[in-house]
């Protein structure tokens, strides 16, 4: 993509935020109405953690009209600044500043139905609840890790679109807990190596967990930590704004990722709890907070903003309204081209005629010549032809290219020396790579995949689940699927992984049978706008068993038949996934020897097949009398498919180290154990 004019380079800046001047009793004031909105709010709701929001106001009152780039009118103008609230706990922060900002919905009542059914305050801040909220926090680290991500996207599209139109900053606000996290080396490791300079971190150094004080657990120095990792890193009085504005200036200006260790205290102005983990994840209680109000000079009735204090943080509200208006007025001058692709880009929507085109040119080659290969390699081929029709898409892998073949042909890295590049090398961080997905998706105007084993999908999970929860369109691609993987052994054998992953809501796991079902698995991925997909690949050949030239996408209903019984009167039907419906086209084959007619029926998604309407469900799954399925894996969930009753040929223990072909037969997982227990339930031996 060709950046927009030169000439507009030389009319634009960077676009600071709108500021508010505010004298030092102002700001005290201005601080203390979000002390006194997360007091109340936790009070009334009788849960949640004041402590947080009550130490972090000076910071959250500087970031919110001194620095960062918003508008409250507009929630999701694509070049503004992110906030990442990742100390999810502390959640009060953020809507305390949303209600009083001005950001739609986020009225006074909202702030009284704190951590209610149906509010706009849950217990943790959710993006897909919460106008203003960048991303789902809570689980410590997560939030981080987005944010490293959010930046990689910034950085990405700004090579590709100008600085012009992409120009903004990513800001988060952690706490120690989020610094404990294994998940936190993996991502700030990785935004030093990749000199993302214009993510800030803004550590919340209170010196309090839950269970007391850090020193029981922790004696790490952050600042060296960071340091090590290729940060720029500072401490400073986090109630000082002066200083809170100053390390912020600082950190703009700054040619590597920052780290800005605010020292402050938990609960700050409670009389009794503040610096105390009482405050931590504790209402306060009514005296506490009555003594609260006395020190922090707050005379107002709970849940009440004097008007001044209301309009100082309304004018900061308003204030980046200039900033956007002449962002516009920059996008709109763009060639017209450049303008329609980040606008498309940003909206999330496939440039589905060349991705049609892209799918229908793979089949087509298939059909001409078939090819026995892993999926993985057909998952490779079919990367070539997406990669080149979706420009957004940006891959990685977690210091397995060669193996998850997840880096076509001419995909240049991306780098902190080319941030123009499409893929990732993540090194080994699956967890920090997973989280980082979520951010790139969050952001906007990128669809990030990534690839490592299905047996490190342990180690994705949390941000698997994060993804599914919030709905982002994340694409991880899994191989070495089963015992199939062969050498390596149990330990890098997956055998409950399929279920465990099955078994998250709003999360699609595809596992094709050959060439033909990777390229149709791999366009429902990309069309799944709201939902994550997992590809399970394999490491061994399978034979394309789909030989013909179709048109239609036959995965996109989850199951079909792939082989229809001779007779049309089949008396079992088979079902099975990725590598294993070749056994059951080979025991279908042995069933017919003995007069047993049967059906073969690939299921590459059990979540797009159970989402349809029963009839078709039912019409799929046939009226043969027998079922049996069979997958290199743990039965778990296949009962949906052939019932309690039906027969299953699987894994039910660890695998274990040979060449793969050894262990199928070692395991029982054969074309012969299939036909045998079809033959079982018929009474035949």
């Amino acid at each position: 993509m060709t950046p927009p004019a030169a000439a507009l380079a030389a009319a634009s800046t960077t676009a600071d935020a709108g500021t508010v001047a505010v004298s030092r009793a102002q700001h005290d004031r201005m601080a203390n109405a979000i002390r006194a909105l997360a007091m109340d709010a936790v009070e009334q709701a009788k849960s949640g953690h004041p402590g947080l929001p009550m130490g972090a106001a000076d910071i959250a009152t500087v970031l919110f009209t001194r620095a960062l780039k918003f508008d409250s009118d507009d929630p999701t103008w694509p070049d503004r600044d992110r906030f990442v609230l990742s100390a999810g706990h502390g959640s009060m922060l953020i809507y305390a500043v949303l209600h009083l900002l001005g950001y739609p919905g986020m009225t006074i009542a909202e702030i009284k139905r704190f951590r209610q059914l149906g509010s706009l305050t849950p217990g943790h801040p959710e993006n897909f609840i919460t106008a203003g909220v960048e991303t789902t926090t809570g689980p410590l680290g997560q939030g981080l890790a987005n944010a490293v991500g959010m930046a990689i996207a910034e950085a990405h599209l700004a090579a590709e679109f100008g600085k012009e139109i992409v120009d903004h900053h990513t800001f988060v606000l952690a706490s120690d807990g989020d610094l404990m996290e294994g998940i936190s080396q993996e991502a700030i490791a990785l935004a030093g190596h990749l000199k993302l300079s214009k993510l800030i971190v803004l550590f919340d150094d209170n010196g309090i967990s839950i269970d007391g004080p850090l020193a029981l657990a922790d004696s790490v120095d952050q600042v060296r930590r960071f340091e090590a990792a290729g940060w720029a890193a500072s401490r400073i009085d986090g109630h000082d704004p002066a200083a809170i504005a100053g390390a912020i200036e600082k950190a703009k200006g700054s040619s590597r990722p920052s780290l800005i260790a605010c020292r402050t205290t938990i609960a700050y102005g409670a009389p009794t709890k503040a610096g105390s983990e009482k405050a931590h994840g504790s209402p306060l209680g009514s005296d506490e907070v009555k003594g609260a109000r006395e020190r922090l000079s707050w005379a107002e009735a709970a849940f009440e903003i004097p008007a001044d204090v209301r309009d100082l943080w309304r004018s900061a509200g308003r204030a980046g309204k200039t900033a956007r208006q002449a962002w516009r007025d920059r996008l709109d001058a763009a060639p017209a081209a450049c303008r329609a692709e980040f606008e498309r880009r940003i909206r999330g929507e496939l440039p589905t005629e060349k991705v049609a085109a892209a799918v229908r040119a793979v089949k087509e080659k298939l059909a001409a010549g078939p090819k026995e290969v892993a999926t993985r390699v057909a998952s490779e081929g079919a990367l070539e032809a997406l990669t080149a029709a979706v420009p957004e898409m940006v891959g990685g892998s977690a210091d397995l290219t060669g193996s998850n073949n997840t880096r076509p042909k001419g995909m240049t890295v991306l780098s902190s020396a080319d941030y123009g590049g499409r893929f990732i090398h993540y090194g080994v961080r699956e967890h920090g790579m997973a989280a980082a997905m979520n951010g790139m998706a969050l952001h906007g105007g990128v669809i990030p995949y990534s690839g490592t084993f299905l047996v490190f999908s342990d180690y994705c999970r949390p941000a698997i689940r994060l993804a599914a929860l919030m709905g982002e369109r994340v694409i991880h691609v899994m191989t070495h699927d089963s015992i199939g993987l062969g050498e390596d052994g149990p330990t890098h054998q997956p055998v409950e992984h399929l279920a465990a992953l099955r078994a998250i809501p709003n999360l699609n796991v595809f596992r094709p049978c050959d060439a033909v079902e990777t390229i149709e698995c791999w366009q429902l991925a990309l069309e799944a706008g709201e939902t994550p997909s997992v590809l399970a690949l394999t490491r061994q050949n399978l034979p394309q068993l789909r030989r013909g030239m179709e048109d239609a996408n036959r995965c996109a209903r989850g199951g079909y038949e792939i082989v229809a019984a001779d007779d049309g009167n089949a008396q079992v039907s088979i079902f099975a996934t990725g590598s294993e419906v070749a056994i059951a086209v080979e025991a279908r084959t042995l069933l017919a020897a003995r007069g047993v007619s049967a059906r073969v029926v690939s299921i590459p998604c059990f979540e797009l097949f159970l989402a349809l309407p029963e009839a078709e469900r039912k019409a799929v799954i046939g009226a043969a009398p027998v079922k049996v399925a069979v997958e290199a894996a743990v039965r778990q969930g296949w009962d949906a498919i052939v019932g309690a009753h039906g027969a299953f040929v699987g894994m039910t223990s660890f695998g274990a180290s040979a060449p793969y072909k050894d262990l199928y037969r070692h395991f029982g997982v054969t074309p012969e154990a299939v036909a045998a227990a079809a033959l079982g339930k018929l009474g035949r031996s």
